[in-house]
This record gives structure tokens, C-alpha cells and sequence, in this order.
């Protein structure tokens, strides 16, 4: 690999290399004072759109959902509820403490809800310090 292109893919943002493209808009679940404010506004700037709020009803082209294992909720239902929000062939981030954080997820249960709520992971990635991102696509809407 060269030097620039070396360069180049560290000069690449945390939102870039998650996939997130510009003009898209992306809608957050489970927010709260722990989730990592560096990758909110690297998404928002590779976007150029801010993030939109959970109780917004909006149809939109990607989510991000923080995911704690002291949550009230079950997995699978609120991934069932964001699919809703996300239009076909969207994508889901789900952000869950990194192992040996308090509230991490093992990946497992992830994926494990994932499946059942009808949706396909095709990564796991860093996403910060502190937490992990599993990547699960949405089904695609047949014309």
C-alpha cells in the first residue's frame, strides 16, 4: 500500500468506515449520557444531516441503536420497532458495550435477536473506545 493511500484510510471518519453515506438520514435509539458523542458527530458530519430522535416517526435510511444488557426492553422487539423506521435495505448498527464494560452484550444474543426479528449481520466492528457495533441489514423490499 502506498503512503497515500495509507493516509487516506486513516483520514477516513469512524461514521465512514461504518458505511454511513452522505444525504443519508439516521435515526437513534437508546440514547443516554454513556453513549460515545465522538461517533454522533462523525455520522452527522459524514451525513451532513443531524441524527434523528427515536420518538421521531420519520422513515429513514439507517439507525443506530445503543443496546445495554440492563435494558428493560427485549432485543428482538426493539429491533422489530426500528425495522419499522428503516426503509428496505437500510442498515442497523447495534452499539453494545465493548467486554468488560458495565452493560456489555455478549455477541451472540445479538445475533440471536437479530435472526429472529428477520434481519442478517453482515459485520462486527469497533465503534469507539468503548463500544462495539454489529452491522444487520434490513430485508430488501421486492418491487
Amino acid at each position: 500500500m502506498s503512503a497515500t493511500a495509507g493516509q487516506a484510510q486513516s483520514d477516513r471518519s469512524l461514521a465512514d468506515r461504518l458505511g454511513f453515506k452522505p444525504g443519508q438520514v439516521v435515526q437513534e435509539f437508546g440514547f443516554d449520557d454513556d453513549v460515545d458523542e465522538q461517533l454522533r458527530a462523525s455520522i452527522a458530519e459524514v451525513t451532513g444531516e443531524e441524527l434523528v430522535d427515536e420518538d421521531d416517526d420519520a422513515i429513514v435510511d439507517a439507525a443506530l441503536l445503543w443496546w445495554r444488557s440492563d435494558e428493560e426492553d427485549d432485543l428482538t422487539d426493539v429491533l422489530v420497532d426500528v425495522l419499522g423506521s428503516v426503509e428496505g435495505g437500510g442498515v442497523i448498527l447495534v452499539l453494545t458495550p465493548k467486554a468488560g464494560r458495565d452493560g456489555h452484550v455478549p455477541p451472540n444474543d445479538v445475533a440471536e435477536a437479530a435472526s429472529t426479528a428477520g434481519l442478517s449481520q453482515t459485520s462486527a466492528v469497533s465503534a469507539g473506545t468503548d463500544w462495539s457495533g454489529t452491522r444487520l441489514v434490513t430485508p430488501k423490499v421486492k418491487h
